[in-house]
């Protein structure tokens, strides 16, 4: 017999997995680590749990749920208030939309989307900041940032990947 309570719990704990590991992952990029200029080229850590949620559970990775990750990261490290919010439900549409290409491919494919969508969000977010600052921003400090971010990706998504089939499960309900 089942215990009120338990299942829904269970239930709960396993939709707010996406949400949860990106927070951290936010978090996490914006630890103080003692390496020479981490905190300026620091890859975005949060844009890849956007990426890998959506394409692998999107149905636990709504607009909303990114719309409110990406304010909160503007919060945190006061950025212009709704710019990354803005940069991730960007890609959150993009990546939506070219899921099919994704999903079920090796992980080269997966790994050269995120190799795609990464550089593009890093130029839209140096773009605007600069506009919105009314002086071009360094971009060197954005090309580390960038490459550092598609380097360290495949360690996260495999965090990530580890989480998904622990907690969530590993496929998407219909």
């Amino acid at each position: 017999m089942n215990q009120p309570g338990i299942g829904t719990f269970g239930d709960l704990a396993r939709r707010v997995v996406p949400g949860v590991t990106t927070v951290f992952l936010v978090f996490l990029a914006h630890l103080h680590l003692p390496f020479p200029y981490y905190t300026e080229i620091a890859p975005a850590l949060p844009l890849m749990g956007v990426y890998y949620w959506v394409v692998f559970r999107p149905d636990l990775m709504p607009r909303i749920l990114v719309f409110a990750i990406g304010l909160f990261q503007d919060a945190l490290i006061g950025a212009p208030f709704g710019l990354t919010a803005m940069i991730y439900l960007l890609t959150h549409a993009f990546v939506l939309s070219q899921r099919r290409f994704l999903v079920g491919k090796p992980f080269w494919i997966f790994w050269s989307g995120f190799a795609i969508v990464a550089p593009v969000a890093g130029a839209l977010t140096w773009i605007i900041a600069s506009a919105l600052r009314g002086a071009v921003l360094p971009s060197d400090v954005v090309l580390a940032s960038i490459g550092l971010t598609i380097v360290v990706f495949p360690v996260v998504a495999w965090f990530l990947l580890r989480s998904q089939r622990w907690l969530v499960g590993a496929t998407e309900p219909s």
